[in-house]
């Protein structure tokens, strides 16, 4: 007994740190695959043994909240739901009942109460008993209706979730590559929680309404489907359902298997409820789950493959991540070929080898994971250096997970963001160049230096092979890279990446030296700052800049590779010269407000963020609105001018 008892010890901690850097931390210590293993396996140890510790997860149903968001219990316990792979036992559980199968909407499920027609409360489920008041988080939702006809108190509880194409645009946003969001959920969750609405509203948060706990004095004809279609009614997005029985079960959750791959609302399952609800509340519940709905799990497509290799692929803050590159198999309906690892200590609880044998699948028919090494001759070696600068490697330990980490600060890896910068479009404007793309293109050794991007075509096979890209997607890449071997000198300064020095300084510089870039590279600061708009500090780093002998080989290389186009200047047509301007709100007669920037600039004038007594005229189409740009404008006694104001002084019609 002592033995099934330190199992089922392992196996609650295990859980346990894995339910907690998921749900609070926003980390992965293990799969969806492993992680299911192990809760069944607790689940049997517990039944033959008899033995339930106290904080077992098969107990618990949450963990407690840990901002500063009020608390509230709840009138009722929110319970989890017993779950099953097998359309069977689904099958036998409905039994000759009818019931509702739908989405398990995969985010944060919230509590909303409405009197006389008002939301008045929104709490989240928390741990089950006490959740947070997230009430003025919920107001900015995107599809809650904040009044509704119904006068009585209606109690609802539905989930939260930002859509996968949100959350992609969010992610788009962000720069750096360790600092976008992980998965729509853990997304959602920060945003959800927020302590500032104005951050939710950003968010796009969505809510579907997946069960209808009480409304007084409406009949609803004990059925659970008339209840969604009154709330349906009221103005709520409901979550889809269809009617099913044991005859049309099997058949109704292929269909919503095939609906998976262009579902735009993360799922983790399907969730079956009895229709008939006197009958489902005469069941009562278990001491964990309600016995009038059940959770199915899809039963992962698992196939077995031969590890070929462990990429590691290191990014800009060092983390140098496994990724199992393993020979391709067909999974749901693609071809697969690699799986993240994760991490060090995945690593070594897989024991992986090279030519074990593996089993892979997709998390949620998504996401390649390996879901069990079979035979484990755990012969990956940790690499001691670095797979892009060969400086030496060293693994941390945080929150009992080891990450394998290069401590060169020199690490080409960490200077991601140059070449990201250096391939925007308002640099070099190389189209199919993402920073993930960079990354990997480092990682393999394909790029050390700027120079390199412009001779990518010399690993045509290797690119056409990489996750995302195909003979189309290279062929639009090259074709990018080699209109950009043709720009402007201002643009090319730009992308250099140097200091404080934006676009419109440095078309300020080579209007001044009338794109001369050799006498640019021999400017001093006291020459830099006889030019209006550049001072002191960008006339240091600059010159400082060109001062340094790796630039100058950075500069030097990027030179054979590129041409300037000639820019001649009218100085009849300076009709901006020495004016500011601030832009703001849409633009209508031109593609986007660069356009109306460049044509300034084109015209001798500097466009600024910001409104301050420097500016001569801010463009705004609404200037009525209520904006801070106008505000200051008014307290300032700028004018505020409509876009066709604009185009009045530029003399068109």
């Amino acid at each position: 007994m002592s033995d099934k008892l330190q199992e089922i010890k392992q196996r609650v901690d295990l859980l346990n740190q894995a339910a907690k850097a998921y749900y609070q931390e926003d980390q992965e210590i293990m799969s969806n695959f492993e992680y299911d293993k192990l809760y069944d396996e607790l689940v049997a140890l517990e039944k033959e043994t008899g033995i339930i510790l106290s904080n077992s997860p098969t107990q618990n149903v949450g963990y407690e909240a840990l901002n500063e968001l009020p608390k509230e219990r709840h009138e009722s316990p929110m319970l989890s739901l017993d779950k099953t792979k097998d359309v069977e036992v689904l099958r036998d559980w409905l039994g000759d009942q009818e019931g509702l199968l739908s989405w398990k909407l995969d985010g944060l499920t919230i509590v909303l109460t409405y009197q006389e027609g008002k939301l008045v409360k929104a709490v989240t489920r928390g741990n089950g008993e006490v959740g947070e008041v997230i009430t003025n988080n919920a107001k900015v939702f995107r599809n809650i209706p904040l009044t509704i006809q119904y006068k009585g108190t209606l109690v609802l509880r539905g989930e939260a979730v930002i859509k996968y194409s949100d959350f992609e645009k969010i992610n788009a946003e962000i720069e750096e590559v360790e600092a976008k969001y992980k998965n729509p959920r853990n997304l959602c969750s920060g945003s959800v929680r927020q302590l500032n609405n104005k951050i939710t509203a950003q968010r796009n948060v969505h809510l579907y309404a997946f069960t209808l706990v009480s409304a007084e004095d409406v009949d609803f004809k004990n059925s659970r489907e008339e209840q969604m279609l009154w709330l349906k009614e009221q103005g709520f997005e409901t979550v889809e359902n269809k009617r099913v029985t044991a005859e049309t079960i099997a058949d109704t959750v292929k269909w919503f298997s095939e609906q998976i791959v262009t579902n735009d609302v993360p799922s983790d399952g399907l969730v079956l409820r009895l229709d008939d609800i006197a009958y489902g509340r005469s069941l009562g519940m278990t001491a964990k789950f309600p016995r009038d709905s059940i959770a199915f799990k899809w039963q992962d497509e698992v196939k077995d493959t031969k590890l070929i290799d462990i990429e590691w692929s290191a990014s800009r803050t060092g983390l140098i991540n496994p990724v199992a590159i393993f020979e391709p198999v067909e999974l749901e309906g693609t071809t697969v070929s690699r799986a993240s690892v994760h991490n060090v200590s995945i690593l070594e609880a897989l024991e992986l080898g090279i030519d074990d044998t593996i089993q892979v699948y997709k998390a949620n028919m998504i996401i390649p994971q390996i879901a069990e090494n079979v035979t484990r001759s755990g012969n990956v070696a940790i690499p001691k250096v670095c797979p892009v600068c060969h400086g030496e490697t060293q693994i941390k330990q945080e929150n009992g997970v080891k990450s394998l980490y290069c401590i060169n600060p020199e690490c080409l890896a960490k200077k991601i963001k140059s070449f990201t910068h250096f391939v925007g479009r308002d640099a070099m404007n190389i189209e199919g160049l993402s920073e993930a793309t960079i990354e990997k293109l480092i990682a393999k050794g394909m790029i050390k230096e700027l120079a390199d991007l412009f001779h990518v075509e010399n690993y045509q096979e290797e690119i056409k092979t990489m996750e995302g890209f195909g003979e189309k997607s290279y062929t639009n890449l090259i074709a990018s890279i080699d209109k950009a071997r043709h720009t402007t000198l201002a643009k090319f300064i730009y992308s250099l990446g140097i200091l404080n020095v934006g676009l419109s300084n440095a078309k300020l510089i080579c209007k001044a030296y009338k794109n001369d870039l050799d006498a640019i590279r021999q400017a001093t600061p006291q020459d830099l700052v006889e030019i209006q708009g550049i001072g002191d500090v960008i006339a240091e780093t600059f010159v400082g800049y060109f001062r340094k002998e790796e630039n100058k080989k950075i500069v030097d290389d990027l030179l054979a590779e590129v041409t300037f186009e000639e820019e001649v200047v009218d100085e009849s047509s300076q009709i901006f010269a020495n004016m500011n301007f601030v832009i703001t709100g849409s633009v209508e007669h031109f593609a986007n407000r660069n356009e109306v920037k460049e044509l300034i600039e084109q015209k001798g004038g500097k466009v600024t963020g910001s409104v301050t007594s420097k500016t001569n005229y801010l463009i705004n189409n609404d200037n009525m609105s209520n904006s801070s740009k106008n505000k200051k404008a008014k307290q300032l006694n700028i004018p505020i001018i409509t876009e066709e104001d604009f185009i009045h002084m530029l003399g068109r019609e």
